[in-house]
């Protein structure tokens, strides 16, 4: 299993779709092995304007599946999503 960055920027003026959509964007995340996940805040409103999740699994292509079906992105919020390879080295593993 691999891990994945996956960087998803928000259309402007869009917290509101955010926020309506986000409880079911949480539940999705419940079914998949994330590793660490949040919002990217301005630093002028305070908003959430975009996500940042690290995502493990088997593939690029299960990474861009994932990201496709997010019900934020389903729902018209993410202006961009980029997917990268991620190697977490600190903290380190035990």
């Amino acid at each position: 299993r691999m891990l994945y960055l996956v960087l998803c920027k928000d259309f402007p003026k869009s917290s509101q779709l955010r926020v309506s959509t986000r409880p079911e964007h949480l539940n999705y995340l419940d079914s998949f092995e994330v590793r660490f996940a949040g919002p990217f805040m301005s630093d002028t409103t305070g908003e959430m304007i975009g996500s940042l999740i690290v995502l493990e699994v088997n593939s690029l292509e299960e990474a861009k599946q994932f990201a496709a079906n997010d019900p934020y992105n389903l729902a018209g919020l993410f202006e961009s999503v980029e997917i990268k390879p991620f190697k977490q080295v600190i903290p380190g593993e035990s």
